[in-house]
């Protein structure tokens, strides 16, 4: 009688180069990739050379080029001080994509660090951890935003702090789901047999498994930190005027929605754009990262 032996569990962390290679081509495929990453890459790339796509200042006032409708002159038209929309907009990226990427970064590596040890560790360590984020998980995302903000007070480093930290329990809880059950796996019980450490077992064999629904999540999580940031400089607790952002700037052009509809169409579609490629380039990584499509 012949003996069927279940199939051994591969540790994502050694994977052979012939699958990763066959997930970059998976990824080249996938038509929410390639367009996410495009049109990201577009607005990044614009931001970064707005000097150089625009020969007007950001911030200067001009009285008499007050809120002029798109033109020749001024593509997106200029606000209600006479500055011009399309440097505004393009210079606002900076700050605006910033904040986006600095606060997930900061979750990001927050919220792995205490989704692992409180997985690893179990116990009164898993009970405070976890507590914790239960405390954190209470208030909404902006409203927990806000109230960091307001403690902390108003500068671009403190909105990303802010933003960071109310997405820090997305993190945890989602890390430490995966390292739950990956812990238990036969190369991680291995590898505590042979003398491994905690440290070096969390981080060669726990943490690269639980990869790919990180770099999910962290991608739209992106889209939804910048959203959180433009929505605290729209409400006067982020970046301050005359600083263009595109959270301001929607709120410096409420007041003209009738009379100059581009003061707040352009920042609008930007935002919208970037969140746009986000959510796509997100979606594109989730496909070619589900277990299930490969088989």
């Amino acid at each position: 009688m012949i003996e069927l032996t279940p199939p051994v569990p591969v540790s994502l962390g050694a994977l052979p180069s012939t699958q990763w290679l066959r997930l970059w081509k998976r990824a080249r495929r996938s038509t929410g990739i390639l367009v996410g990453v495009g049109l990201l890459l577009v607005l990044i790339l614009a931001a970064l050379a707005a000097p150089l796509l625009s020969r007007y200042d950001p911030v200067l006032i001009t009285p008499k080029d007050r809120l002029k409708p798109p033109s020749a002159e001024h593509i997106f038209g200029t606000d209600q001080f006479g500055r011009d929309m399309l440097t505004r907009t393009l210079y606002g990226g900076q700050i605006s994509l910033q904040v986006g990427i600095v606060s997930v970064a900061l979750a990001t590596v927050a919220g792995t660090a205490l989704g692992l040890i409180s997985a690893y560790y179990g116990g009164r360590v898993d009970a405070v951890i976890m507590r914790f984020i239960d405390v954190l998980m209470a208030f909404p995302d902006i409203l927990l935003a806000l109230a960091i903000v307001a403690f902390l007070g108003r500068s671009l480093q403190n909105v990303m702090i802010a933003v960071g930290i109310s997405s820090i329990p997305l993190f945890t809880r989602i890390v430490r789901g995966s390292a739950l059950s990956i812990k238990q796996m036969d190369y991680a019980l291995a590898a505590q047999l042979i003398g491994c450490t905690s440290g070096q077992v969390m981080l060669r064999h726990v943490l690269p498994n639980v990869l790919a629904p990180l770099i999910v999540v962290t991608t739209n999580s992106i889209a939804g930190a910048l959203i959180s940031g433009a929505a605290l400089s729209f409400l006067g607790l982020g970046v301050q005027p005359p600083t263009p952002e595109w959270g301001i700037m929607l709120s410096e052009g409420q007041a003209f929605l009738r009379s100059a509809w581009w003061v707040t169409t352009f920042p609008g579609l930007a935002i919208m754009l970037a969140v746009m490629a986000i959510n796509l380039m997100g979606d594109g990584l989730r496909d070619v990262l589900d277990p299930r499509l490969k088989l």
